[in-house]
């Protein structure tokens, strides 16, 4: 976990457009040199609060600080923040060179400055080779790395990242992952990442912002966020997860055991405050089921209604003996006995796997 002081601090943001509120009860601290990804479903606020902190939007209450200054009157070039794109603005009628330094000459920079800069970013995003191509002879992935070019090479503390991989295909957008999180490493930036893709997020982030309606949801490390979700819309939102309605039997501090109508039983640990809850939602990740029995775990049976061949993955659909659904995620391994097409079987799971959520 990042230790660093605060470079951005937000406290009781809001933002309204008209009678629309896009953005309410902000708070949050982003630490210098981490990679934090703002994330949600599109209209949920994520680009609206990263314009709050590029300048480009004013907070109409609340305020906005950026290593230490309140920024509410400050001008987007004034900020030492710089943004990176969806599309990504880059000069055709300049070089990749040019693209680069075309900030540092705006800026009055020396010529020999400038080249020092210049090369010293292009070395960093692997394009020095490409420096005298124009922008209609180079890739899409290549371009991406120009626009990473021309807004590190003025040394921001902070680089804003819109959405900057939508445009490329799934195998470059993968690789441009990898290579976002070295070209992080080596220049030390703190890197704020607007994605409506939760994969993208898991992949990159130190820590993710989950966003829902102009409100944080959750803010937690990618593993800690996945393996327990603190409300039904992160559960849902992030990766795929079984559900079941349940009503909680016995509740002692945050353990709590649950029962579904059909008489499922499930217990649960780190549920707060169990007690002042009546009725819950379970939440059990498909690769937390597994056909392996044993004393400890829990379980139910149903029959297996589908199976999905995913390359090393396997997904079986089960119908409980109470007419529910479950997805079990299993590794394809010839030395595992696996159940066939509707055959009769017991699907198990951890108490240490399962997520019990306040119900609504």
């Amino acid at each position: 976990m990042n230790t660093a002081p605060p470079i951005i601090e937000i406290s009781a943001g809001k933002k309204v457009f008209g009678n629309f509120t896009a953005l309410s009860d902000i708070n949050l601290s982003i630490a210098e040199g981490e990679i934090l990804t703002l994330l949600g479903p599109s209209g949920c606020g994520k680009t609206t609060l990263m314009r709050l902190i590029a300048g480009f939007e004013a907070l109409s209450s609340g305020t906005l600080r950026i290593a230490g200054a309140d920024v509410a009157s400050m001008p987007p070039e004034a900020r030492p923040v710089n943004m990176v794109f969806q599309r990504y603005a880059l000069f055709p009628h300049l070089d990749v060179f040019e693209n680069v330094a075309f900030g540092l000459r705006v800026r009055g920079l020396p010529k020999d400055e400038i080249k020092d800069r210049v090369q010293q970013i292009l070395r960093i995003v692997q394009m020095e080779s490409f420096a005298s191509r124009y922008i209609d002879q180079i890739s899409g992935g290549q371009s991406q790395r120009v626009a990473l070019a021309r807004a590190l090479v003025n040394r921001p503390k902070v680089l804003l990242l819109d959405e900057p991989l939508a445009a490329l295909d799934l195998k470059i957008r993968q690789h441009m992952l990898g290579e976002m999180k070295r070209i992080h490493a080596e220049t030390g930036a703190t890197f704020v990442y607007v994605t409506h893709d939760q994969d993208e997020a898991m992949i990159l982030s130190d820590r993710v912002v989950l966003m829902e309606k102009g409100r944080v949801v959750q803010v937690d490390r990618p593993r800690d966020m996945y393996a327990k979700p603190k409300s039904l819309f992160a559960a849902k939102f992030l990766g795929e997860t079984n559900l079941f309605d349940a009503r909680i039997t016995q509740a002692n501090g945050a353990s709590a055991t649950a029962v579904t109508a059909s008489g499922i039983q499930f217990h649960a640990d780190g549920f707060p405050d169990a007690s002042a809850h009546e009725n819950v939602v379970i939440s059990i990740r498909p690769e937390a089921l597994s056909f392996r029995v044993e004393d400890s775990l829990q379980r139910a049976e149903g029959t297996v209604e589908d199976i999905a061949f995913i390359g090393s993955r396997s997904f079986y659909t089960l119908r409980l003996d109470d007419q529910s659904r479950v997805r079990v995620q299993v590794q394809n391994d010839a030395r595992t006995s696996l159940p066939s097409l509707n055959a009769r079987t017991c699907v198990c799971w951890d108490t240490a796997n399962v997520v019990m959520l306040p119900a609504g």
